[in-house]
């Protein structure tokens, strides 16, 4: 019989686990991290790490906005947001082990650069829209397949001395 993670927060205080999933790329890496959950005790702030349960699953992202009864969130490398309700949250990231280091969420430099990955969101966005507007013309043109070729070619002359 398996326990919930919001028995294991009553019981434990803290949560402990590995990641998986990409969505909070480049910052969790997926089976490789270990993040350190805490109930939060109070509202959530904007940057914050927030676990919470949508439907069956439970999803680790960022909070982007605070607004009335409800958080703005969204992983680190995804483009889409959720409004999340204030009772879904079940706790908040206070860090994560990574290689044997523990990194602290209150730390400066990762303060320094959690807003420095928020603030090129937008070239982020505009990077993956423009591919996926590129790559949706090369199929259009029937174009696609010779580019792929091309890129692996490209990729296998870069590796070779």
């Amino acid at each position: 019989m398996s326990v919930s993670f919001e028995e294991l927060l009553a019981r434990d205080g803290r949560l402990v686990y590995k990641t998986r999933g990409v969505s909070m790329e480049p910052m969790l890496r997926q089976a490789r991290d270990l993040v350190i959950i805490e109930p939060s005790g109070e509202r959530l702030k904007r940057y914050d790490v927030a676990l919470y349960k949508r439907g069956k699953k439970y999803v680790l992202h960022r909070v982007v906005g605070v607004r009335d009864g409800y958080y703005l969130i969204r992983g680190d490398n995804t483009y889409c947001l959720e409004k999340v309700p204030d009772g879904a949250v079940l706790g908040v990231l206070t860090g994560f082990v990574r290689k044997g280091k523990q990194y602290r969420a209150d730390n400066r430099g990762y303060r320094f650069y959690v807003r420095v990955w928020h603030a090129v969101y937008p070239l982020r966005y505009l990077y993956v829209l423009a591919r996926s507007l590129a790559v949706a013309a090369a199929r259009k043109m029937g174009i696609l397949p010779l580019i792929k070729k091309l890129v692996r070619r490209e990729g296998r002359q870069k590796q070779e001395p």
